[in-house]
Parts: C-alpha cells; structure tokens; sequence
C-alpha cells in the first residue's frame, strides 16, 4: 500500500468494481464509473485502423457530456461482428435502466432519465473471441448497487486492480493545485502492461478532476499531454485495437468562465496534468510484460522534432537493443545500428552518446575514455538512461521503455490460457 499515491475523493464521482467471472476466478473484470450530474469529458483512442465495437460506440455520440463509463476485462469486443455490437446494445440499454431506477429510489428522488448515448465504455482483453454479454448483463445490478461515492486510497486500488489484464499491479497517480481557495484534484488509473506503442500505448487510461473545464478545453489540454507521456512509451511496439484514454471533469469546482489555453489557471493544470500522464506513463513502462529495467532513450540537439522522435523509438523497439539492457550488457553497437536504420541523416563525427553519466562514442569512433568494467557496473541498475547526442539542432525527444526478458515470452505464448 505504501508504495502508491494517496488518491482522493472526486465530487460528483461513484465508482463501482465487480467480478462478472469472466475470469473464472472471481477477480474483479467489470467496473463503473457514473455521474449522477453529468460530467464534461474529452477522449484519445487509437490509430490502429481496426478498433474495438466500444470505440466505435463512443465514436458514434457527439456528446460533449456523459453520466457513465463502464469497463470490462477479459475480452476486448473487437472482431466480434454483429454479435460484440449488439452486446454493447443491450449492456447500454439494461445499464440506463439500472441507473435511472437507481435515481428514482435516491434521496433527493429524482425522475432524471440515463439515456443510453449517456453511456460510454471501454474493454481490454483477447481479441476476436464471443464477448460475453450474459455474464455482463446479469452482473450490472450488482455493478450499480455498489457505486461508492467515498474513495480511500484501498478502493482507488480496488477499481484500478478491476481495469488490469496481464499487469502484475494497479497503476494510480494523484495531483492537486490550489486555484483561489478552491482545492483542485486530478486522480487518474491506468492498465497496460503489453502490446505496447506510441499512438496511445495499448492501454486504458481514466482521469478524473472536479475543476469545471469544458469538453473542447479538456480536449485541447489531453492532446499535449499525452504527446510526450502516452505517446513517448514503448513496450513491444505492438498498438492496441483498443486504447483509450478519456478525462473527466465533474464540474463541482468552478475555476471561471470562457478559459482558454493562455489563462495562468489551465497553464497551472496542464502542468499538472502532463506530471501525472507521466507517473502513469511511466508506470506501464515499469510493469511492461516480464520486464525487470526501465529504459530511457533520449535524443538530444536534433535538426526536428519528428527526427529525434524518430530516432529515439527506432532504438527503444529494438529488440536487439532491450535483450542487450536485459542482459546487462552495454553493447553499444546496437545503439549505432538503431540510429542508422531510423533513415534520418546523421554526421557521424559529431554524434555522441552516453550511458548514464558515461560516454561510450564520440568522433565518429569509441570513445577513448570508455571502460567497460564501469559500465558493466551500471548495466546492473534498475533504471538506465541512454543519450544520443547529435549536434545538429536544437530540437529533443524523451522515450521509455523496458527491457525484454524470457519472461515476456512465456507470458504472451499462453496470453490466452
């Protein structure tokens, strides 16, 4: 417990974790998140041309607000045809029901109606197979029944460890600023482990704050900071069919009206924000599937943007690159090989790079104060960083990523059993 954020409690926020047994297990696979107020919300999916039925369901409402988000695990309802869409049919249907019978009997007895365009999803899971619309179904009472309204850090925990597949923890991270005398929260989970790459990152990420900023703001601010959170990590540079990342803004806290970008209040949350897309970011990278190190590749005085980026992946999805990291060897060779066959054009004679604080290359050759032993010493880290140095702009790019053990072999050949 003590290694994760203290998460606090959102206004206007009810969260609920269950388990439909999709796992025959009993660990929780289903989870809600509901506003009974509405909720403002801006969503990234993937870029994979091939999607899950939950993204394309979300994809068909233009609303810029929602009452429910509902998450499965187990089957990602993507190539399921005609029987994954019609599934989502009849979860949304009977979940709009369940809730606004759940309003009726509330205190205040409200006959507000949950409609089913109130209603987005997400799923994680193995592709292809029948998604389980049954055992869904008949768990939604039990799924709304338990929405709690006060979150300690133990149920923070709880609905994060609901969203996980093959992760080995819950991925949680907690921020907060003062704006006025107002306290402004932003708690966020996160599941990923495998099948990892830029554009999101094979993952499911969910961010919720109580400060009222509207959709097409919330857009604009989780659009920047994913560029170098979410979209700076790598695992195996497989992309999901269903990553998704959406934040939630319940309105409780009223920081001002016609806010733009250049206001000092959203400039204070952004930075807030991308800090903690980052923690969850990185997080995912640390719990890549068998991974025991964390890589950071960093591209430095680069002539673009695009090029550094480019580079810096062409080296983290290496696999040449992370066995060297899982076997602690400092075969810098195949850093040289990862620039080159990135296609950008480079001066060899003015690249530099280093390990950690040790330079290895420089001048087109090794460098003359390389020592493998030291180096050898620091391949032994936990967490290792390489910079390639290439003097030719002023432009950077930072990734993450993880090293590649047997472990990560054995997991995804029996991914399915």
């Amino acid at each position: 417990m003590g290694e994760f954020q203290n998460l606090k409690q959102i206004e206007g926020l009810e969260m609920s974790s269950v388990s439909a047994d999709l796992y025959g297990n009993g660990r929780d696979d289903l989870s809600l998140f509901y506003f009974s107020k509405g909720a403002n919300y801006a969503v990234m999916t993937t870029t994979n041309t091939i999607i899950s039925e939950t993204i394309a369901w979300n994809n068909s409402s233009h609303k810029k607000s929602v009452k429910g988000l509902m998450v499965n695990t187990k089957n990602a309802n993507t190539f399921t045809g005609r029987q994954g869409k019609e599934s989502l049919d009849i979860i949304a249907k009977n979940l709009s029901r369940i809730l606004t019978i759940k309003e009726s009997k509330s205190e205040k007895g409200t006959s507000e109606t949950v409609r089913i365009k109130d209603l987005i999803f997400a799923s994680t899971g193995v592709i292809g197979e029948q998604f389980p619309v049954d055992k869904i179904k008949e768990t939604l009472p039990d799924l709304v029944s338990k929405l709690k309204s006060d979150h300690n850090k133990l149920f923070w925990l709880k609905v994060a460890s609901g969203i996980m597949t093959t992760d080995t923890k819950p991925k949680v991270a907690y921020e907060e600023l003062i704006v006025g005398d107002e306290l402004i929260k932003i708690c966020g989970i996160a599941k990923g482990s495998g099948m990892i790459a830029p554009n999101l990152a094979t993952m499911l990420s969910f961010i919720f704050t109580n400060a009222d900023i509207n959709s097409n703001l919330l857009k604009s601010l989780l659009k920047r900071a994913v560029a170098n959170t979410f979209n700076a990590i790598t695992v195996d540079s497989d992309q999901s069919t269903n990553d998704m990342i959406c934040i939630f803004s319940t309105r409780a806290i009223k920081i001002g009206q016609n806010l733009s970008l250049n206001d000092k209040i959203i400039q204070k949350f952004e930075l807030s924000l991308k800090k903690l897309c980052l923690n969850l970011a990185k997080q995912i990278v640390v719990d890549g599937e068998g991974a025991r190190k964390f890589l950071t590749v960093k591209v430095i005085n680069a002539k673009s943007l695009g090029s550094a980026k480019k580079i810096a992946f062409s080296i983290a999805n290496s696999p040449l690159v992370k066995t060297a990291v899982a076997g602690e060897d400092p075969n810098w060779g195949r850093i040289i090989m990862g620039i080159g066959k990135s296609g950008e054009i480079i001066d060899t004679k003015k690249l530099k790079i280093k390990f950690g604080d040790y330079v290895v290359a420089e001048n087109g050759k090794i460098s003359e104060s390389y020592n493998e032993e030291k180096l050898k010493e620091y391949m032994k880290w936990d967490s290792i960083q390489i910079e390639i140095n290439l003097k030719l702009g002023n432009d950077a790019f930072e990734c993450y990523t993880c090293d590649f053990t047997h472990d990560y072999i054995d997991i995804n050949a029996d991914y399915r059993n």
